[in-house]
């Protein structure tokens, strides 16, 4: 029965209290139906609203983790979450393309925990860009975007980046601070309307996300569709609780309800 199941691989750290991370990555995975797969690329000392430390597992030990599911399984959608650097991203993403070409990768940059622990802070244009040509998305925040390209303006800096792949730039305001997600496909810029709930945040929101937009690929959606439907479940996720941890179990989806 393998052949009838879609499987998908996170690969980024381990939060102990599974809000973000490949934990949450997998019940996103699961929760729209696919055979969530993981690969560990840090060990985080971390609540939902206390960040201790990282420990970064090294790339060699990343990369054996990830044969041995590939070797196994068909796997055609993978996202990257948090990742040691840049340097260590683009060996990564390579050893991927040569070996395993199928692979479409999706990219959330994370370079700051919730809690507020910054996890990067120089960012190589060139390598960047080396990065970004071999990506079929990225998934950035406003004050990602901002970071990595080094602009003030987090649409002039997605549409930048929309150069070399697909962009998702979340949470973006426009003159008149209404809220949209915007999503440059073929380096077209589509707003997408997004409800605010003021004074409501979770753990991990941005994972969850980015997790549903790959499982959703995974399964043959379009892109537009596969954000939309993303965003559609980030909001109830979002509903989910009272504190910073939601939860997936009580989200349904029209796909497979």
């Amino acid at each position: 029965m393998q052949g009838t199941r879609h499987y998908v691989i996170s690969v980024a750290g381990f939060d102990p209290s599974g809000g973000a991370g490949i934990l949450a990555d997998v019940k996103t995975f699961e929760s729209h139906g696919v055979t969530g797969l993981g690969v560990c690329s840090a060990i985080t000392f971390q609540t939902e609203d206390q960040f201790m430390g990282v420990s970064w597992i090294p790339l060699h030990q990343i990369e054996l983790q990830l044969d041995v599911l590939l070797k196994k399984y068909e796997v055609h959608f993978l996202k990257i979450g948090l990742i040691q650097s840049l340097q260590v991203l683009d060996e990564f993403i390579r050893h991927i393309r040569q070996h395993y070409p199928q692979v479409t990768i999706i990219w959330d940059p994370i370079l700051k925990a919730s809690a507020g622990f910054q996890f990067h802070h120089e960012v190589d244009e060139n390598l960047l860009y080396e990065i970004l040509s071999q990506l079929f998305l990225i998934t950035p925040n406003n004050e990602e975007a901002m970071q990595l390209m080094k602009e003030n303006d987090s649409f002039v800096a997605a549409k930048t980046m929309s150069r070399f792949c697909n962009v998702f730039l979340k949470s973006w305001k426009d003159e008149s601070q209404n809220h949209f997600d915007v999503l440059f496909e073929s380096r077209n810029g589509i707003r997408l309307k997004s409800e605010f709930i003021e004074g409501v945040s979770k753990h991990g929101s941005g994972c969850v996300l980015s997790a549903a937009i790959t499982a959703n690929l995974s399964k043959g959606m379009a892109l537009k569709a596969a954000c939309e439907e993303a965003k559609a479940y980030t909001l109830e996720f979002l509903k989910s609780s009272d504190d910073l941890l939601g939860e997936h179990h009580n989200i349904t989806h029209p796909q497979h309800a």
